[in-house]
């Protein structure tokens, strides 16, 4: 982490122009024009016109270096750590690690794993990417569009059904992914909000109606856009459409080439208009791994060029890392450098309501663009 150091002639995502970055014990206190004086006496580092960032938020990557996160318990939990200690040197500066469909006791004894993980972690931890909470995935999902979830531990949607698979754990939890479609009552988006918990539609069937009627409820968030929910039709623009077009819905992007195509990805970006879209990894377990077939709960997974598929095919998860995505959009030609940074780093921040740049850490990444090749890299300062 820099500290005390005036960063020169840097681009940032969302500045116009080049600018001048402030870090005074080791937080960032100021973001100005590079025409502006400077006013400190600090030294100075010069980027040459590179672009400087915070570092990228996953909400949601279902585990590392052979890792399941399902597959948490107390035998195994130093391996959060060493996670942790990855993501950081893959430029992910915070998580949720994302616990897919399976039994409410594996669910409740990673969520007491993470919380006691949580609970022993010193605040002034360095280099080590931070736990910000849990992304339950499930079991609240449409048979329909299950995909790689395993039908058997799918539940019906209902705040009974919630406070069975919580216990006492509700407060490690930040984000639930559900098929709205799948509650009659209509109580239990509204009973997840009261909780402090995200809700987020995603694995479903959902009509457009249906999925306006969860966001004017509290939902505010779509899981992996595109993936195992209707397309988008003419007639029937289903819970993508009404994502799209809602100013205070953030939707979730794999952009590992296989999810979506990045014709597609370019589509639903300019549709946007760039706003309230953010990157995810959705990797398993193998990542940090080479490719090769790897256990997935009762099943296998094979992997092949960073993408997982169960035996039959299905598409289960990548293993490549979240910033992966950003320089696959550059490369692809989808959108520019800005963009692309800021759909891995400031747009994940927000879709969880965390703050962004001043007066936070500077965990900062330095990205240069080879135009010759269009090849986008990254460092941590």
């Amino acid at each position: 982490m820099l500290d005390d150091v005036w960063i020169l002639n840097a681009q940032v995502p969302g500045c116009e122009g080049l600018q001048q970055i402030c870090i005074q014990k080791g937080f960032i206190c100021e973001i100005v024009s590079q025409a502006v004086r400077l006013q400190r006496n600090l030294p100075a580092l010069d980027v040459s016109g590179d672009w400087i960032s915070l570092g990228g938020i996953d909400l949601q990557i279902n585990g590392a270096l052979g890792l399941a996160f399902p597959d948490l318990s107390d035998e195994n939990s130093d391996k959060l750590e060493a996670i942790c200690q990855f993501l950081w040197s893959q430029g992910v500066d915070g998580f949720l690690p994302t616990i897919v469909t399976t039994s409410i006791e594996k669910i409740q004894r990673s969520l007491s794993t993470i919380s006691r993980f949580l609970k022993s972690s010193t605040l002034d931890r360095q280099n080590t990417s931070k736990i910000l909470g849990v992304h339950l995935e499930g079991p609240f999902l449409n048979f329909e569009k299950r995909g790689a979830h395993p039908a058997e531990y799918l539940l019906p949607l209902s705040v009974e059904q919630i406070k069975r698979v919580l216990g006492d754990y509700a407060s490690v939890v930040k984000v639930i992914t559900l098929a709205p479609e799948l509650d009659p009552t209509r109580a239990t988006i509204a009973y997840l909000r009261s909780l402090g918990i995200l809700v987020s539609l995603g694995h479903s069937q959902a009509t457009a109606t249906q999925a306006q009627q969860a966001f004017a409820q509290g939902a505010t968030l779509v899981t992996h856009a595109f993936n195992v929910m209707p397309s988008l039709h003419h007639r029937e623009p289903g819970l993508l459409g009404a994502a799209i077009v809602d100013p205070n819905v953030h939707c979730g992007l794999i952009a590992d080439g296989q999810h979506v195509s990045p014709l597609m990805l370019e589509l639903v970006l300019k549709a946007s208009q760039f706003c309230n879209i953010f990157l995810v990894s959705d990797a398993l377990s193998p990542l940090g791994l080479p490719d090769d077939t790897y256990p997935w709960d009762t099943r296998q997974i094979n992997v092949r060029n960073g993408t997982a598929r169960l035996h039959d095919k299905t598409l289960a998860g990548t293993t490549l890392p979240l910033l992966v995505g950003a320089q696959n959009l550059v490369k692809w030609g989808v959108c520019g450098v800005e963009q692309a940074i800021a759909l891995a780093t400031t747009a994940p921040r927000r879709a969880i309501a965390e703050p962004t740049y001043l007066n936070q850490p500077a965990h900062l990444l330095r990205w240069h663009l080879n135009s010759t090749t269009d090849d986008l890299s990254w460092q941590r300062l």
